[in-house]
């Protein structure tokens, strides 16, 4: 089989469903993305971050050398960011906030899932779990200009990650029945995000298109490299180098619109980096998927 096809075969299932999530509601079909969000956030992705860590083969050796690599990027990228919003005179917690966080829920995990399996899936839940704390963390801060670190246990994620992690260490397991039924709930999480990744790009108003194209296609390349660069420096073997990759340089997360509406910053600037950054990701995800997946 073709790079190109193998490609192709990763991202039709997510473009596919992100897009009958947009024909979904373009053709006057109710969708109510909040409940159907709050249901993803709050019951299938955590029990799909347990039960993945619970039941993972991946040594827990790698698995830190990977979540290492996944800080040491996002720090480099908050720098790297943060001296270009300042630099350019763009007002922080509008700018920064998305420039730094990407879509690796919606985005990220069905992109690992379907090009390298349960195991891609697995470090991929590492990165997207550190970036939901720091969402929730510095990133609420940047936006807010404050904000309790304690917040984050407020996100079922974050203790369903402690927890899973807690199992990992300790070679604990769960009765089948119970495996099971959080197995269920888990497959839910990722044709739920994507549908509604759908609905939601569908749905943003958006301004400063020119603004919103030289940040995207600025951040893409920056992205790339750092990840490529950090995977490099932690020796990481292929399958957690190409994830790390691909979730940190995912395009813009949803979220980041959805924080600056609720703290009063420029949510039509914010929704066009995401619908831009979204957009250039139709090619950009493909071609990285190309250099990343074995020929």
């Amino acid at each position: 089989m073709t790079i190109v096809a193998t490609v192709l075969q990763i991202v039709a299932p997510v473009f596919i469903l992100a897009g009958i999530g947009a024909l979904w509601v373009r053709s006057g079909i109710e969708y109510r993305a909040e409940f159907v969000t709050r249901l993803a956030m709050t019951l299938s992705l955590p029990c799909l971050i347990f039960s993945s860590l619970v039941k993972t083969e991946i040594g827990s050796g790698e698995l830190m050398e990977t979540l290492w690599a996944c800080i040491v990027g996002y720090g480099v990228i908050t720098l790297a960011f943060f001296a270009l919003v300042r630099l350019t005179r763009l007002e922080v917690p509008t700018f920064l906030p998305p420039l730094i966080f990407g879509n690796t829920g919606n985005l990220g995990l069905p992109l690992a899932y379907f090009a390298f399996g349960q195991q891609g899936l697995d470090f991929a839940i590492i990165i997207f779990a550190f970036m939901t704390v720091y969402a929730f963390t510095l990133g609420i801060w940047m936006v807010s200009g404050g904000g309790s670190p304690l917040q984050m246990f407020s996100e079922p994620m974050v203790p369903a990650t402690l927890l899973g992690a807690l199992f990992l260490v300790m070679g604990w397991r769960l009765p089948v029945w119970a495996t099971n039924t959080l197995d269920l709930v888990g497959q839910m999480a990722i044709p739920l995000m994507l549908l509604t990744l759908g609905v939601a790009l569908s749905r943003l108003k958006f301004s400063r298109l020119t603004q919103a194209a030289w940040l995207s296609a600025l951040r893409i390349p920056v992205c790339i490299a750092v990840a490529v660069a950090t995977g490099h420096m932690f020796g990481l073997t292929p399958v957690p180098f190409a994830v790390l990759v691909l979730q940190i340089s995912t395009p813009v997360a949803v979220t980041s619109y959805i924080l600056a509406e609720k703290y009063g910053v420029d949510s039509e600037a914010v929704a066009g980096l995401v619908i831009v950054s979204s957009l250039m990701s139709v090619v950009a995800i493909p071609v990285t998927l190309a250099f990343l997946i074995p020929g």
